[in-house]
C-alpha cells in the first residue's frame, strides 16, 4: 500500500465497495448497445444505436457509444446505398425512341411515361411503378409491390391508368429498356389497343436479375 501511496482505511473501503457507479453504468451501456447492435443486425453504427438508446429512456452521448463499441470491436454492416431495379441487358424486343425527348405534349393521352423505383423500409424493397401523362404531369397508374416481377409492378400499374383514362387516339407509352417493358406478357397488353405505340430510351445503366 505504501509503494500506491495510498492508505490502509482508503485500500480497505476501495477493496470491500465493490464495482464502482461508473463501472456498473458502463456495463449496463455496454449490454444495451450489444442488444441494439444485435437488433440492427449489426447494421446500425454509433449514432444510431445513441438514438434508439435515447428514444428508450437512456442518457447517453454518441460519443459515449462510439468508444464502448469501438472497445468491442463492434462494426457496423453498411447497407448498399443504392438498389438496382432495371435489367436491360435481355433478350427481348427493344422498341424505337418515338418519344424524343418531347416532354411537353399538347394534349391529354398523347405521352404516357413509366418508370420502377425502390423503397427502403424495415421490412425490406417496396418497389413503385408509376406511370405518368405528361401533359398535366400527373400520376394515373400506380403498384406498390415486394417483387420485380412483371406481373405485380408495370402490369397493375397499366391497368390502373387505363381504367382511368380512355385511349381514343394516338398514345406514346414511353419507359427504359428494363425487362419488365419489354416481356411479352407487358407487350401483350400494350398491343391489345392498336392507338398505343410503345417508346423506350437508352439502355439503362443499373442491372439485376428480375424474372419475367
Amino acid at each position: 500500500m505504501r509503494r500506491f501511496k495510498v492508505s490502509s482505511s482508503s485500500f480497505y473501503r476501495w477493496y470491500t465497495g465493490g464495482p464502482s457507479k461508473r463501472a456498473l453504468e458502463h456495463g449496463l451501456f455496454t449490454d444495451l448497445i450489444k442488444k441494439e447492435f444485435d437488433l440492427s443486425q449489426q447494421r446500425y453504427g454509433s449514432t444510431r444505436i445513441a438514438e434508439q438508446l435515447k428514444r428508450k429512456g437512456h442518457c447517453i452521448s454518441r460519443c459515449r457509444v462510439a468508444k464502448i463499441m469501438r472497445a468491442n470491436n463492434w462494426v457496423s454492416k453498411h447497407k448498399r446505398k443504392f438498389k438496382a431495379t432495371t435489367d436491360s441487358n435481355h433478350s427481348y424486343p427493344v422498341c424505337r425512341n418515338l418519344l424524343d425527348r418531347n416532354f411537353n405534349p399538347g394534349r391529354l393521352n398523347e405521352a404516357w411515361v413509366s418508370d420502377i423505383t425502390y423503397i427502403q423500409t424495415n421490412q425490406g424493397w417496396l418497389y413503385l411503378a408509376t406511370i405518368i401523362d405528361l401533359f398535366e404531369r400527373q400520376v394515373i397508374g400506380w403498384s406498390l409491390s415486394t417483387s420485380l416481377h412483371t406481373s405485380q409492378t408495370i402490369i397493375p400499374a397499366w391497368k390502373i391508368a387505363i381504367s382511368k383514362r380512355n385511349i381514343n387516339i394516338d398514345l406514346i407509352f414511353h419507359s427504359d429498356r428494363r425487362v419488365q417493358y419489354a416481356s411479352k406478357t407487358f407487350r401483350t397488353f400494350i398491343k391489345s389497343n392498336p392507338l398505343v405505340s410503345q417508346s423506350m430510351s437508352r439502355t439503362a445503366k443499373h442491372i439485376t436479375n428480375t424474372l419475367i
